[in-house]
């Protein structure tokens, strides 16, 4: 795919997304219907059918670039992706289940392994995030569009991040105090990518965890905003891996967070 057809598919998502998200929104107001799932995760309702509007879309758009979705079995047995859509339809299933509003909806392209291209709705905060390509990257929200290039909006002389837990191990705690952190929230889901990449916060620091459908969609956002993704080593992030296990992630803003 060239830069233009990329900016043609994702730009032909957004109402998808906003769509799915008005959905999960709508069937979390009827009530769900949840079920533990096999590695002990929960799942409902509306991660299925959000997957299905999400995923009927893509094979409209894109019918020959594969999908791997957190919620189904296809194309995760296969061992030589380098260009499929990595999706997860509701990520922060525990918030959106007890009506929390960091839940979010995501889908990230991968072109030769790498991020390329992604969208995340955070249906219960009214934002629209997309990306499509280097210094690319968007928020959609009250009826505007604006352009996010990881500008700095908290105080100056602070590095607030946001973190996966309120109780840091000792290996974050360390590199935060490497970064100089002075503040960190806790946020659950992808929606952290996008409060970096609109500059709301500087950094986060995750040890290896969760699964490549998780962070795509964000990666590609904040790396085009102009943000910084690598593990712990300073090496890039690539797809398609075994099991698609995620390796330790540091996010920055900016090199001069």
């Amino acid at each position: 795919m060239d830069d233009n057809e990329v900016k043609r598919v994702v730009e032909n998502l957004i109402d998808t997304f906003l769509t799915a998200g008005e959905v999960s929104i709508k069937l979390r107001e009827k009530g769900l219907n949840k079920e533990i799932k096999s590695d002990n995760t929960p799942v409902s309702n509306g991660d299925l059918e959000v997957n299905k509007i999400i995923t009927k879309k893509l094979l409209e758009l894109t019918p020959n670039i594969p999908i791997v979705s957190e919620e189904t079995s296809h194309n995760k047995s296969k061992t030589d992706l380098k260009n499929f859509w990595l999706v997860d339809p509701i990520d922060g299933t525990y918030d959106y289940i007890n009506d929390g509003e960091e839940f979010t909806i995501n889908a990230g392209l991968i072109l030769n392994g790498k991020a390329t291209a992604g969208l995340i709705n955070v249906p219960a905060k009214k934002r629209m995030f997309y990306s499509f390509g280097k210094d690319q990257s968007y928020e959609f929200t009250s009826n505007k569009t604006i352009k996010l290039d990881c500008k700095k909006i908290t105080p100056k002389n602070s590095i607030k991040v946001v973190s996966y837990s309120n109780k840091l191990k000792p290996e974050i705690k360390k590199i935060h105090n490497d970064l100089g952190v002075t503040e960190h929230v806790r946020m659950k889901s992808s929606l952290k990518f996008c409060v970096i990449a609109a500059g709301e916060f500087d950094g986060y620091v995750a040890e290896p965890r969760a699964c490549e459908w998780d962070i795509a969609a964000g990666h590609a956002i904040l790396e085009n905003a102009g943000g910084i993704v690598t593990d712990f080593e300073g090496s890039e992030i690539t797809y398609g891996k075994k099991d698609f296990k995620n390796p330790s992630l540091i996010l920055k803003r900016s090199k001069n967070l």
